[in-house]
């Protein structure tokens, strides 16, 4: 009997992998057929370290988290099985994700200015975007869950950036993450704490911290972005 068991925790996990390697495996095919192997599993891989930031950002603070899946032109995600206690690890676990793939896209960077690569020149780029658009501060964006410690009227200034976004680059992508976030700007638009009053009781203190850290890292990847695009030989 306990070898069973055993056996079908060592599945479980084997499953696990499987999801994660799989639509890891999905996504670069497809990507492949529009941008090139090469460059493809290089965004791939810049997108799995981005999600393992949230994995282990969510492990430190004792969540229970599966491993990262992805589905192409759509996004990834890891599945959070024990939902954030407060605010303040929601914005922890949501700053995992752009820390490290701001963490990637710059090993990118020093890389291609090493060996003179196009190739990785891009991928910079690419993270460096990836990273700062995920942060406009609406839900479900990783931008939103941190900019909730200070507060989540904050969301609202992200309604003109989504939308300017939209109009600069139209994506379904963007249409779809305006759709999740109505839910959400409701409730911030009306002052509506949620079922748990508390949760966004948090200190002065860590809302400025958290505030300038957020701050600091747009700003970062803002003049990344710019200067990166314009290294690049077209």
């Amino acid at each position: 009997m306990g070898k069973l068991i055993l056996w079908l925790f060592a599945a479980g996990k084997m499953g696990k992998l499987l999801t994660t390697g799989g639509t890891m495996l999905l996504s670069l095919v497809v990507y492949s057929w529009v941008f090139g192997w090469r460059y493809a599993a290089g965004f791939v891989l810049l997108i799995f370290v981005h999600e393992m930031g949230h994995y282990v950002a969510a492990r430190q603070r004792g969540l229970d988290v599966g491993l990262p899946a992805m589905i192409p032109f759509v996004g990834a995600w890891v599945s959070l099985k024990d939902l954030p206690h407060d605010v303040e690890t929601e914005a922890y676990v949501g700053f995992g994700g752009p820390l490290a793939g701001t963490l990637a896209a710059m090993c990118c960077y020093f890389a291609a200015r090493d060996t003179d690569s196009q190739l990785l020149l891009a991928l910079a780029y690419s993270g460096c975007m990836l990273n700062l658009i995920n942060l406009i501060p609406l839900m479900p964006l990783d931008g939103g869950r941190i900019t909730a410690i200070i507060s989540p009227k904050v969301w609202l200034i992200g309604v003109p950036l989504l939308a300017a976004l939209f109009f600069y680059r139209p994506s379904p992508m963007l249409i779809l993450v305006g759709v999740l976030a109505i839910p959400q700007l409701q409730a911030a638009w009306r002052g509506d704490p949620g079922p748990n009053p508390g949760y966004y009781t948090v200190k002065l203190e860590s809302r400025i911290n958290y505030g300038v850290l957020y701050l600091g890292l747009v700003a970062f990847l803002a003049v990344m972005s710019y200067s990166i695009h314009d290294m690049i030989k077209t």
